[in-house]
């Protein structure tokens, strides 16, 4: 599963790459707002938005996206590794089922 990450702190990046990686998943970290965001997002399987550690203008571009793809979206306040891990275990049900 391809999963895109919006926000989050800068520091953890490596950290989010490794818990995705370890349950066989690709990510890509974005923690800035760079130029052509919106086509950094690509077409991911799900796009997780850490909604405390990111700006209005981020989640506005992801959410457009998302929609115009029909992407799902997963918000957590929280950007810690244990909440991306919670996420990801909740992506995989949902796609067993």
């Amino acid at each position: 599963m391809s999963i895109v990450l919006v926000g989050g702190h800068d520091c953890m990046h490596n950290e989010y790459k490794r818990t995705c990686k370890e349950s066989g998943h690709n990510i890509k970290v974005l923690t800035q707002m760079k130029a052509n965001f919106h086509k950094r997002i690509g077409s991911p399987d799900a796009i997780i938005i850490f909604t405390s550690t990111v700006s209005h203008k981020m989640v506005q571009s992801a959410i457009k996206k998302a929609k115009k793809k029909n992407i799902p979206i997963i918000r957590s306040h929280t950007s810690s590794k244990s909440a991306l891990k919670n996420i990801i275990n909740k992506l995989e049900k949902k796609v067993s089922n």
